[in-house]
């Protein structure tokens, strides 16, 4: 739980608070993340930069939660939470459901008035590039088989089963989320958008994260890098030198 302004919230993760920060990183996890998946990115980020995580209820602190599996109602939960941390200039990163969601919350916070600095959307195709995907209609196996398959999880995980069926029914429910996501189209954000991806990201093409360009009226650019749907694990210091060269211009 983090306090701000006088306000607490259960959905905003404060890693490493500083005077100094000028903008502020707001990190929207994977299926089945939670926020403390960027904390190593807290830690080597400029001191000009605030970095917080969103903290999807049904994991962690909040695992007795109830998940939400409707990424329209996660955005709307969460551009609201975020009105106390748009004191600062924000910008927006997700990886995979998380590059969605930050996606929806940057429309949700552009028509309430803050005009993100950008969104940095990883590992996850253009909301406009939809394919007809049901991993979260399978069982657990079926689910299980797919984390390994993307090599996210610590593979440690998958051996204890408490671990495993604590961490299920979030994971069910974000890919729940994903998968039934449909884009709406309406006006196109007025921030720049970089798309990260791998070169061999089963779940994501070049092409479908090229097509995020097609939801900005800024600068788009695009960046590629070695390594399959968690290439930002091995490119941490690459990714976190992108990010921290673009906010230092605003």
């Amino acid at each position: 739980m983090t306090i701000v302004d006088g306000k607490t919230s259960l959905w905003v993760r404060r890693f490493n608070p500083t005077e100094q920060a000028r903008t502020r990183l707001i990190c929207f996890p994977h299926a089945g993340g939670s926020a403390s998946f960027y904390f190593p990115l807290s830690q080597t980020m400029p001191a000009s930069v605030d970095v917080v995580g969103i903290q999807y209820p049904g994991r962690q602190d909040r695992r007795h939660e109830s998940p939400i599996d409707d990424i329209g109602e996660l955005a709307d939960r969460i551009a609201g939470e975020l009105e106390p941390w748009t004191d600062l200039p924000v910008a927006l990163f997700g990886h995979s459901l998380g590059a969605t969601l930050a996606f929806e919350v940057a429309r949700r916070l552009e028509r309430d008035g803050t005009v993100p600095l950008a969104l940095f959307a990883s590992g996850r195709r253009a909301p406009s590039r939809h394919r007809d995907e049901r991993v979260h209609q399978g069982d657990d196996d079926d689910l299980l088989a797919q984390l390994k398959k993307l090599n996210g999880t610590d593979a440690q995980v998958f051996g204890d089963e408490e671990v495993v069926r604590m961490i299920m029914p979030a994971l069910r429910s974000d890919y729940r989320a994903a998968e039934t996501y449909r884009y709406r189209p309406g006006l196109r954000l007025n921030c720049p958008i970089f798309a990260l991806t791998g070169d061999d990201d089963s779940m994501a093409t070049v092409e479908e994260v090229c097509a995020w360009s097609e939801h900005t009226t800024a600068p788009f650019e695009l960046r590629v890098y070695p390594g399959g749907h968690f290439f930002l694990t091995t490119h941490a210091a690459s990714v976190r030198d992108l990010i921290s060269e673009q906010l230092a211009k605003f």
